[in-house]
């Protein structure tokens, strides 16, 4: 069965690893955790999950409010396309 690690240690650990003053491999083996477990963290952690009680459901909402985010940023896109397109239609020279 996996260690359990607390989140303050995670959290220590990922922000040793972003400093980048060693290989992520040193990092691992410094603090006594595996390489993939240390990816893992550094993924979860960058992906924005790193709040403090931060929940699954959270994080899916977060990736659901950022996928709505960037359909109604690209609808909007083509409508201000399409406008300009139409105001050329509108104004001959």
């Amino acid at each position: 069965m996996a260690k359990a690690f607390p989140d303050e240690f995670r959290r220590d650990v990922v922000a040793v690893a972003r400093k980048r003053e060693a290989p992520l491999s040193q990092v691992a083996k410094d603090f006594g955790i595996g390489q993939a477990t240390l990816h893992a963290w550094l993924k979860k952690y960058e992906a924005g999950n790193d709040r403090p009680g931060s929940t699954t459901s959270e994080a899916a909402e977060l990736r659901e409010s950022k996928k709505r985010i960037k359909l109604l940023e690209q609808e909007n896109e083509v409508l201000r396309r399409a406008a300009m397109y139409l105001g050329r239609g509108v104004n001959p020279k």
